[in-house]
């Protein structure tokens, strides 16, 4: 008597090794963040404060996950965009920034 094995067990076998691959590509720092990205963002926001051109009324939102700083916002030009990648890169700790900031003018 030969025994058969519903279809669901492949189907189970398949996901549990999918899941496991997944667990050794995870990092060590999670979704939260390294311990050392609270103390990045507030670095580049201190360096984003020493540049008047990167103050209100322009609005960037800086976001920190395993040292890489992501940029959000809306500026007038897109020397300010340049600007603000360029000043957060200067941040002790960052290994690379994400400028997803928009340009509002086509002036530059």
């Amino acid at each position: 008597m030969t025994s058969t094995r519903p279809p669901y067990a492949f189907a189970f076998a398949l996901v549990l090794a999918c899941v496991l691959c997944g667990c050794a590509t995870y990092k060590k720092c999670g979704f939260s963040g390294c311990p050392g990205d609270a103390q990045i963002t507030a670095e580049v926001q201190a360096l984003f404060a020493k540049h008047p051109a990167l103050q209100p009324p322009i609005l960037i939102r800086i976001q920190t996950l395993d040292h890489v700083v992501y940029l959000y916002g809306l500026v007038d030009t897109g020397r300010e965009q340049i600007l603000a990648a360029d000043v957060a890169r200067e941040a002790p700790g960052v290994v690379r920034v994400v400028n997803s900031i928009a340009v509002r003018g086509n002036v530059y």
